[in-house]
């Protein structure tokens, strides 16, 4: 799969390998309803509906392999569902959209806060302070993620 120029229709990208099963279910009803693609990136193989919108891609193992390989092929106008504020960074630089599986966008003017709150609790957790993870997917997450991903669909439109 290769980038695709930004005349073509715009794609959503999906960080398949900690992307919540419901979300990936929401992403693959949007898809068949709106014709959109979408492209989940994991480091393992992923089993997707049979439809001709949703594609999988596996790329090798390693820490950042799927990160790489979505910001490598995301295209200006594209839609990026991600957890990983790095990735999100990398994104924004090229003009396409990300948001967080909770529906959250992720956007120019915060994603240096929130880089830096990242840096800063990993550095905790470096000293051994518990931080916690994040919290498990409420299903209001799953509603602010759907309107959230309306909002970007019905602007391609």
């Amino acid at each position: 799969m290769t980038p695709h120029s930004p005349a073509s229709t715009p794609r959503i990208w999906v960080d398949a390998d900690a992307c919540p099963a419901a979300i990936r279910d929401i992403l693959y009803r949007a898809a068949e309803r709106t014709r959109t693609e979408v492209v989940l990136v994991a480091n393992r193989w992923l089993q997707t509906p049979a439809s001709r919108f949703v594609r999988s891609l596996q790329v090798g193992a390693g820490a950042d392999a799927a990160d790489d390989a979505i910001a490598e092929r995301v295209a200006a106008g594209d839609l990026v569902v991600t957890q990983d504020i790095p990735l999100a960074a990398r994104v924004l630089e090229k003009a396409a959209a990300a948001i967080d599986p909770r529906g959250v966008p992720f956007d120019r003017d915060s994603i240096a806060e929130r880089l830096s709150m990242r840096d800063f609790m990993a550095e905790l957790r470096g000293a051994g302070i518990h931080t916690g993870g994040p919290a498990s997917l409420h299903p209001r997450d799953r509603q602010a993620f759907a309107a959230q991903l309306d909002r970007w669909l019905a602007a391609q439109r």
